[in-house]
């Protein structure tokens, strides 16, 4: 990639550790200011973020379950919701003994994978400070890892209620432990989940009503404010963007899913707002 791109960014089910080799991305979401990192975190968002490089952009993308940051950073993820950080500015067990390993920091972390020039051998670096780190790092709770495996099951179809009873927790205390842990209470993730499966079947061919129907919205007026709330478009706008030339599959952030779209060089927005191992959902390399 040799030309300045922009890309915006849909809300999924996952949070985000770009270990960058060099090149900083600016990274632009409503209501916050810009960022500009190498290296960037960011946990499970409602808003959508449009990412911006100068052309030349190298590193790997790991897509964490929501719970990982957690674990990996020890911080309240309510504190990092709908913003992008820089992950050395997080307490981190990296460079612990416990982690036992030489890598101390993010940033020393990137520039090993940098040196690297086999992809193999980066992933299997990846996959031996991952487990060291995740080992070391803050336990998550069992409790609140099924509540958002039920989450996911039902495409955010189930009620924070019956949610609260399949895990044995007042829901109170579910939504507390919940936005610890996952960024999110278990309404707003569930509201990303829904929306997350409407994408997939909108870019499958579906229409926009009987998507509706199938992913618990109440009709097609409710899927088009959710739609906008989340990415700034409407669900006609985002998927026929999402079919243009330069949106290949390779532009989207998780297999099978419609996550990205490419914004066109030059173009004032059009939107209004900007696995390998157990924790891991995809790594692949940035573009």
């Amino acid at each position: 990639m040799d030309r300045p791109r922009r890309r915006l960014e849909a809300p999924i089910g996952a949070a985000t550790l770009l270990l960058g080799f060099d090149q900083p991305v600016r990274v632009s979401r409503a209501g916050r200011p810009p960022a500009t990192l190498v290296s960037v975190f960011s946990g499970p968002t409602t808003t959508a973020a449009v990412g911006e490089h100068g052309g030349r952009l190298s590193g790997i993308e790991v897509l964490l379950m929501p719970w990982a940051g957690f674990t990996l950073f020890g911080t309240p993820q309510y504190e990092l919701a709908n913003r992008a950080v820089d992950p050395d500015e997080l307490p981190h067990a990296l460079g612990s003994r416990r982690a036992g390993g030489r890598l101390r920091s993010i940033g020393e972390l990137s520039a090993a994978l940098a040196a690297l020039s086999d992809w193999a051998d980066r992933f299997a670096l990846l996959d031996d400070v991952f487990a060291r780190w995740s080992e070391a790092g803050t336990p998550s709770s069992a409790r609140v890892v099924r509540a958002w495996s039920e989450l996911v099951r039902t495409g955010g179809a189930m009620p924070v209620r019956q949610l609260a009873d399949e895990v044995g927790w007042s829901v109170r205390h579910l939504e507390n432990r919940f936005r610890e842990q996952i960024g999110l209470g278990p309404k707003a993730a569930a509201r990303v989940l829904r929306l997350q499966r409407a994408r997939r079947l909108l870019a499958d061919g579906r229409g926009q009503a009987e998507t509706a129907a199938a992913c618990g919205f109440y009709d097609q007026a409710h899927l088009s404010g959710e739609f906008r709330a989340m990415t700034g478009c409407t669900p006609r706008e985002f998927t026929a963007a999402h079919r243009l030339p330069d949106a290949t599959p390779a532009a989207d952030r998780m297999t099978g899913e419609a996550t990205s779209l490419v914004l066109a060089a030059g173009r004032s927005a059009v939107f209004s707002k900007t696995g390998r191992v157990s924790t891991m959902q995809a790594v692949r390399p940035a573009s």
